[in-house]
């Protein structure tokens, strides 16, 4: 983060961070530098450091600061979408033979990347309830070289204690990776709490609005930074720069959003505990949630994002989805318009049958920023 913008509030930084007046025209937004190559001012002259879009582009530049400003890193990096954030990282500091620790309850898609793409490269992987420090302590081995955390978790809102965690991370000399995605880093700051990279998919609470897909991952570490950039440009999964533009765009009302996000799902996820057709409902702002304390302490709320579990089984679960009306049926999360989904068969399917399979009588809510009686009653009416 620059020191510009160090002793600057979040909604701010969310707000400047990056987004430089043009010295051309003095435009307030960044301009989008729809442009492949630049002109040279003799050979090796670069203008900026500009030479190609895939290393560097002015629009994605912008966005870059900001993340890292928003995060409290020193560098951050953006991706065409979350995985290709976290293909970069793991190729960049992995290597066939060596080892990493994933939580038990872990985004579908990151599941997949380790499962299918990263273990036939000769990486393995052990499963932990990272919501339980001797459960990380004891799946870390001698050729353990990350600790992969994502709290709150997708989709059963599990609680990660960041710091505890960090302090396993650093005992065993090991690099801590924190999802951010679910929290945003308005609600939370790993990187202050001591994990080494933060991943982000943008595509959610960052843009929004459900009209980007992107990544990023933020450091506060300079030369895991330059290691991480010199794998960007070398793999080339960057994000375009319309596609930055949005996201910069969307980055702006954040504060604001996830202040609306949580404040409607507390008042959701009121009416479902005393819903006579919902068993159990899953959010940390519960204080029965099992990672209530450590959610309260860490985060500065509690968020968009509720699970529940109902009565009658699987089928009861996809009824559910398929009557809500407000609630889109769709994959994917944090943007203004709220939606529903059946893990189980939609966003977690890529898990069944593993140590991360996810109850077949769960329905996971986004809840976006609609006014909040509309969406009680449409979720009244889907459960019948």
């Amino acid at each position: 983060m620059s020191d510009q913008h160090s002793h600057q509030s979040f909604e701010t930084r969310a707000i400047h961070a990056g987004n430089t007046a043009d010295p051309l025209t003095g435009a307030v937004v960044p301009p989008i530098y729809q442009v492949s190559t630049y002109k040279q001012d003799g050979v090796g002259g670069l203008r900026g450091g500009y030479e190609y879009s895939r290393s560097a582009n002015p629009t994605r530049t912008a966005l870059e600061e900001n993340l890292a400003a928003l995060e409290g890193g020193r560098r951050g990096l953006a991706f065409a979408s979350g995985l290709a954030a976290e293909d970069c990282l793991l190729r960049t500091l992995l290597a066939p033979g060596d080892h990493v620790v994933i939580p038990n309850d872990a985004y579908g898609g990151t599941f997949r990347l380790f499962a299918k793409v990263v273990e036939r490269w000769g990486v393995d992987f052990s499963v932990a309830n990272t919501s339980d420090i001797e459960s990380v302590r004891g799946a870390v081995n001698d050729r353990t070289k990350l600790i992969w955390v994502e709290t709150p978790s997708n989709p059963l809102l599990g609680i990660t204690d960041i710091e505890a965690v960090a302090g396993v991370a650093r005992q065993a000399g090991v690099k801590l990776v924190v999802d951010n995605t679910f929290a945003s880093p308005y609600l939370q700051q790993p990187l202050a709490l001591g994990a080494d990279v933060v991943v982000h998919s943008l595509t959610k609470y960052m843009g929004g609005h459900s009209d980007v897909v992107g990544g990023a991952l933020v450091t506060a570490d300079e030369a895991l930074g330059e290691e991480l950039a010199y794998h960007q440009n070398a793999m080339g999964a960057v994000a375009g720069p319309f596609d930055s533009w949005i996201v910069l765009r969307g980055i702006k009302t954040l504060a604001v959003r996830m202040d609306r996000h949580s404040e409607n799902a507390a008042k959701i996820v009121e009416m479902l505990t005393q819903h006579p057709k919902v068993n159990q409902v899953l959010y940390p702002g519960l204080p029965e949630h099992p990672g209530h304390e450590v959610a309260a302490k860490q985060m500065r709320s509690f968020g968009g994002m509720i699970s529940f579990r109902v009565e009658g089984g699987e089928d009861a679960a996809v009824e559910v989805c398929n009557r809500a009306q407000l609630f889109t049926l769709g994959e994917s999360l944090g943007g203004v318009e709220s939606l529903i989904e059946h893990p189980g068969r939609m966003t977690h399917a890529s898990v069944a049958g593993s140590a991360l399979e996810v109850p077949a009588d769960l329905v996971r809510l986004s809840v976006g920023i609609e006014n909040v009686e509309d969406l009680l009653a449409d979720l009244r009416q889907a459960l019948g």
